[in-house]
């Protein structure tokens, strides 16, 4: 019995070992796979590396916060908080972004999203455990990232080699129709609200859901005094009646977080060529997403992700160029959230944005441009 359970154990050890290597392997054919797609010069790739190591690379949206507090996103209630799965500040294995990796992909400003699902039965209470996780993990690492609640504060973490963090909340059920919750959120340091989620809630209908209704009262009201305390509006996961009502209502530029173009991929979460030209009049910018689903027809599940390369991201790229230049455009991974594709997998592969931009055509300004000054722009106006 001893003599089979050595063997047993040492079987267990072999296996680990087997299993780590196909793991490192696997890691390593995903890193290659972009490099397969661009045979760039060397000269273009040293073009590569400079440009992004001196440019601001903005993600306006991801879940990672979700993913620390080890909460199923569509849990039936808000009370349960496990220990974190992982921590902001220690490289992981787990998710898609920590601060280490982050600093790899050179990836300096992002914006941390908490999502509540409408199924909590203490939306409120939900987003205040949310908003505690996203502070612990800031205050854990002061010497790396730093909250930032106006442009002046962005610019001064990045000054200081920083990642600034900006708080967003995606979908307006915590607010329980309430103008006066929105105010003390922004007191709490929120300074984005995607206004909806797929379903319908006291602002709107979500794209999911989308009956072609207008905004509510309650809806106008939030984007009305959205405007006067100076927040990011964003209209991703927005049904297209209530993006044309924001479109109407707001003075000042509005964000699509994390949205692609429909004249590509037909999902309802993505935009039609007309809402990309109105955003673009609007002085906005759409944040191209890493979602599989929005990239692609028939791409549906993780069985199908192997469909979806770099080049078809950057065909959306092209399109939304081609229709409103390159100062309307950014990057919206919603890494996190269960989006990512094969080499492009995580906040690291951020380069091979740059590197596919090139292999594009694209120009080192415009290049700077769709990597983070346009939502730069943005939150410079808006966040004053």
């Amino acid at each position: 019995m001893e003599c089979e359970s050595r063997l047993f154990i040492a079987f267990l050890l072999i296996l680990i070992v087997v299993l780590d290597d196909d793991i490192n392997r696997n890691s390593q054919i995903q890193s290659s796979r972009c490099k397969n797609l661009f045979k760039l010069t060397q000269e273009q790739e040293e073009r590569a590396k400079a440009i992004h190591r001196s440019s601001v690379v903005v993600d306006t949206h991801n879940d990672t916060i979700l993913q620390i507090i080890r909460a199923p996103p569509f849990a039936d209630n808000g009370t349960r908080v496990l220990p974190p799965r992982r921590t902001l500040g220690e490289r992981s294995k787990d998710g898609q972004i920590d601060i280490p990796r982050a600093r790899d992909g050179g990836v300096n400003v992002l914006l941390f999203a908490m999502y509540v699902s409408p199924h909590h039965r203490a939306r409120l209470r939900r987003l205040l455990q949310m908003l505690d996780a996203f502070y612990t993990e800031v205050e854990a690492n002061p010497d790396t990232i730093a909250l930032a609640t106006n442009y002046d504060e962005i610019i001064y973490a990045l000054k200081a080699k920083k990642i600034a963090a900006i708080i967003t909340i995606e979908g307006g059920e915590p607010l329980e129709e309430d103008i006066g919750a929105l105010r003390m959120m922004y007191r709490l340091g929120v300074r984005s609200l995607t206004l909806t989620h797929f379903p319908r809630n006291e602002l709107g209908d979500g794209s999911g859901a989308d009956s072609g209704s207008h905004l509510s009262k309650f809806g106008r009201e939030v984007v009305e005094e959205m405007n006067r305390l100076g927040m990011l509006i964003d209209i991703s996961h927005l049904n297209e009646t209530g993006f044309w009502d924001v479109m109407e209502l707001s003075q000042d530029p509005v964000l699509a977080s994390h949205s692609n173009c429909r004249a590509l991929c037909s999902h309802h979460r993505n935009l039609t060529d007309d809402q990309i030209k109105a955003l673009a009049e609007n002085g906005g910018v759409m944040n191209l997403s890493f979602c599989a689903g929005f990239i692609k027809e028939g791409v549906n599940n993780r069985e199908t992700l192997y469909k979806v390369t770099l080049n078809d991201w950057l065909d959306h790229l092209d399109h939304a160029v081609n229709l409103v230049g390159p100062n309307h455009i950014g990057l919206g991974s919603d890494l996190d959230g269960g989006c990512g594709f094969p080499g492009l997998d995580d906040v690291t592969m951020f380069p091979e944005l740059t590197r596919g931009m090139i292999s594009r055509g694209y120009a080192d300004h415009e290049i700077k441009k769709i990597l983070g000054t346009n939502d730069l722009r943005v939150f410079k106006k808006v966040l004053s």
